[in-house]
C-alpha cells in the first residue's frame, strides 16, 4: 500500500512538471533554474518547509503540493493563485480584460467548473471590477486563497509521506551512475 501511494505521488508529479512549465515561470531566490526540472535533493525539499513562498517558488515543489492539493481535491485553489500571477503580469488592455472574464468564468461565478471558496462580498466585487478590469481586481480573492493554502494545506502538505519521503537522504542508486 505504502509503495502503490508513493508511486501514485510520481505519476501525479511527472505530469503536473510536464504540464505547467509553460504556465508557471517562477523562479526559485535559492535553487538555480537548471536543477528545478529534477527531484531536489534533502536539503532543497527542506527549504520548503520554511516558507510557503519558497515552496510556491520551486518548480518542482510547485509541482508537488499542486499533486498534493489534487489528491485533497482542491487543486482549484493553486490554479486560481497560478491564474491570478500569470493575470498580474499582462500589459496588454485587450488581454486583461479577456483574462478577467476568463478567470471569473472559470473559478469566481456560480457553478463555475473550479469555483473557489470565497464570500458573496468578494464574488460581488469582483464581478463589478472585471467591468474595467485592473491589476488588483482579483486581489481581495487571490490573497484569501493564498491564506487559506498557506494555513490549511501547505501544513498538511509538510506531513505528507511524499513530502517526507523527499526529505531523507536517500543513498544514490548504482544505476543512477551508469552501470
Amino acid at each position: 500500500l505504502r509503495s502503490s501511494s508513493i508511486k501514485d505521488w510520481k505519476t501525479r508529479l511527472s505530469y503536473f512538471l510536464q504540464n505547467s512549465s509553460n504556465s508557471t515561470k517562477m523562479k526559485s531566490k535559492k535553487v538555480g533554474k537548471h536543477r528545478t526540472y529534477f527531484r531536489p535533493s534533502p536539503e532543497e525539499a527542506q527549504l520548503w518547509s520554511e516558507a510557503f513562498d519558497e515552496l510556491l517558488a520551486n518548480k518542482y515543489g510547485l509541482a508537488a503540493f499542486r499533486a498534493f492539493l489534487k489528491s485533497e481535491f482542491c487543486e482549484e485553489n493553486i490554479e486560481f493563485w497560478l491564474a491570478c500571477e500569470d493575470f498580474k503580469k499582462t500589459k496588454s488592455p485587450q488581454k486583461l480584460t479577456s483574462k478577467a472574464k476568463k478567470i471569473y468564468n472559470d473559478f469566481i461565478e456560480k457553478e463555475a467548473p473550479k469555483e473557489i471558496n470565497i464570500d458573496f462580498q468578494t464574488k460581488n466585487m469582483i464581478a463589478q471590477n472585471i467591468q474595467e478590469a485592473t491589476h488588483t481586481c482579483f486581489s481581495a480573492a487571490q490573497k484569501r486563497v493564498y491564506s487559506l493554502m498557506e494555513n490549511n494545506s501547505y501544513p498538511r502538505f509538510l506531513e505528507s509521506q511524499f513530502y517526507q519521503e523527499l526529505c531523507k537522504k536517500t543513498p544514490i542508486a548504482r544505476a543512477a551512475q551508469g552501470t
